[in-house]
């Protein structure tokens, strides 16, 4: 896709307004692909535009929601929010562009990709 839009370098991906949805779809394929088996994958999005990127099944009635900023200070819109009181969310997470874990509103927790993977692979 970069190439196709004539992307060739990290500063140029940064400034192009895919870089959000690009981050996105590699965050998800790359969880996607470390899934334990037992771990079902869901997109859920209401008619009124409540969304969660990515939502785990982890064990039945048990799920994760995961939404995914390509910002180094990710700021959560309603509708993610929104979402998670539809759901009985255990746990919820925005995977950001940065390195260092912490708390945000909501009992939300900022992660980056590398913890994910982590948090992922500690339920196999």
């Amino acid at each position: 896709m970069h190439a196709l839009l004539n992307i060739s370098n990290h500063d140029q991906l940064l400034g192009h307004p895919i870089c959000g949805k690009s981050w996105e779809g590699f965050v998800i394929e790359t969880l996607l692909n470390l899934l334990p088996a037992h771990v079902q994958p869901f997109f859920y999005r209401t008619a009124d535009g409540a969304e969660i990127d990515l939502l785990l099944e982890i064990a039945p009635n048990k799920l994760w929601a995961i939404e995914i900023k390509a910002s180094h200070t990710p700021k959560l819109e309603r509708g993610f929010h929104s979402a998670c009181e539809d759901l009985p969310c255990e746990e919820k997470f925005v995977i950001y562009a940065g390195e260092q874990d912490f708390p945000m509103k909501d009992d939300v927790i900022a992660t980056s990709l590398n913890s994910m993977i982590d948090r992922l692979s500690a339920l196999s």
